[in-house]
């Protein structure tokens, strides 16, 4: 063919190498380690920080970027898949998970941050061109823009059905929670609509980073003298936490490294702080955490026992998580036992412990916050799953303890199939008794009729920790 007759070149735009962002590589490699492998982002994201740092990639800015482009899509992702939905021609499910990955985090950027337009879109198709390919690009680029025409607002007006046609399917769209978590929370709650807003809205914050002084190896005071008030605050209600600033590293304070604090929400604190407070008549001499792990409540526990002279024995049935538990009351300044051990069929004796926490495995419906994903995971079945594990860990809890003795039945959840109607079933078939343990939480409010305790994320600025407390009588 001669050059006269062979067709001229496309005058196009000239190819542009797509940019490599570190913080939206890092962002979209959490959120396919959550979708694919079933990771926690709090447990994938610090080590994907500290690489990036130790790589010299990454500031205190980045971080902070990459760990809200992160969590804010996973809070959000309920709402973005109905706007992405809105946009594309096809269902959702028959997206690519990495595609609609993408998709979301330049959504979030587009109607959750202050990120300009333009700079959300660019950035988001330069993503997907590294990760995705040339082709699959131009399909994110094209959704992208059709989401940058509405805002957040104007969106939810188009893709949430009105709320007095359907309550609560308008609270799952507008608040980024699957519609039956929405029923359950509400039924648990109670009241109108202010309340479960509130407390869907609270699911959708940033927790505090809240630190536990652990009895008998640190105070908050002290703490808070080694932290400096400038980025530390005494807690709200547990007389042995201390608030973080936002921003704040745990991993930094020279305590949490030591062992003499740990990181812990309030509303586990006062949940252990409740059962070593709780009134007992004779020995005080003997305590079980039959579901110990990671170890938390169980370094607490330890060394509010330590202070009156008793033992704790902490119990958990996984192997990894009782090395856990170990390392975590290490150090402890009095005895203590930990042990790898189903307690559903304990190697202790009946009748052998004047106080017995339970701790129970649950659907973890109280730590949204922090655990955003799991919103997700978790289905209506796994009720049905969890049920007769805790029924079953109630009765050896209650057979553990001696007459007179005390539980603490504890969940991160408040769905009433996890709190008060296994608590209802168990004492049907027990000779046992609920103390109020209301007056326990010191000056904490709005803790309802009783005589258990639900705490909330909205109302005390905790997880949705439960606690009742039984007493057996026979």
């Amino acid at each position: 063919m001669s050059e006269q007759t062979r067709r001229p070149r496309q005058q196009g735009k000239p190819y542009r190498r797509p940019k490599k962002d570190p913080v939206r590589m890092l962002a979209f490699d959490a959120l396919r380690a959550v979708d694919e492998r079933d990771a926690y982002a709090n447990l994938v994201l610090p080590p994907l920080l500290r690489k990036a740092r130790e790589e010299g990639d990454f500031d205190g800015r980045d971080a902070a970027l990459a760990t809200e482009l992160v969590y804010g899509t996973l809070r959000r992702q309920g709402t973005y898949d109905a706007v992405i939905a809105a946009c594309v021609d096809r269902p959702l499910r028959e997206v690519d998970p990495p595609v609609l990955d993408v998709l979301s985090l330049g959504a979030h950027q587009l109607l959750g941050t202050r990120i300009p337009t333009h700079a959300a879109v660019s950035a988001t198709v330069d993503l997907a061109r590294i990760v995705l390919g040339d082709g699959r690009a131009k399909f994110v680029n094209a959704v992208l823009r059709k989401i940058s025409r509405q805002d957040l607002d104007a969106w939810i007006e188009q893709v949430a059905p009105p709320y007095d046609e359907d309550a609560e399917d308008h609270l799952a769209v507008v608040h980024s929670h699957p519609r039956w978590i929405v029923s359950a929370l509400w039924d648990s709650l109670g009241g109108g609509r202010a309340g479960i807003e509130d407390l869907l809205e609270a699911d959708n914050e940033r927790p505090e980073v809240t630190l536990v002084a652990r009895p008998g190896r640190a105070t908050a005071d002290g703490i808070l003298g080694e932290v400096g008030e400038e980025t530390a605050l005494p807690g709200r209600w547990s007389p042995y936490a201390v608030r973080l600033s936002e921003g704040g590293e745990p991993g930094a304070i020279e305590a949490v490294r030591e062992g003499r604090a740990g990181v812990q929400d309030e509303g586990s604190q006062l949940v252990a702080i409740a059962l070593a407070n709780a009134p007992l008549d004779g020995p005080d001499k003997a305590w079980l955490d039959g579901c110990a792990g990671p170890g938390g409540k169980a370094a607490m526990l330890a060394g509010l026992a330590a202070e009156r002279g008793a033992v704790l024995l902490a119990s958990e049935k996984q192997p990894h998580r009782a090395k856990l538990v170990a390392k975590a009351l290490a150090g402890n300044p009095g005895p203590y036992q930990v042990i790898a051990a189903d307690g559903t069929r304990p190697p202790w004796r009946a009748g052998t412990f004047d106080r017995v926490l339970m701790d129970v495995p649950c659907t973890g419906l109280g730590a949204l916050r922090r655990r955003p994903e799991a919103r997700w995971r978790r289905r209506p079945s796994d009720l049905d799953g969890f049920a007769p594990l805790q029924r079953g860990l109630l009765r050896t809890a209650l057979d553990s303890v001696r007459i007179g003795g005390v539980v603490g039945y504890a969940t991160c959840s408040p769905h009433l199939a996890e709190t008060r109607a296994v608590v209802n079933d168990v004492l049907k078939e027990k000779d046992a008794e609920l103390i109020d343990a209301r007056p326990l939480f010191v000056d904490v409010p709005a803790l309802g009729e009783g005589p258990d305790v639900q705490l909330w994320p909205h109302v005390h600025g905790t997880d949705a920790m439960y606690l009742a407390l039984i007493r057996r009588t026979g």
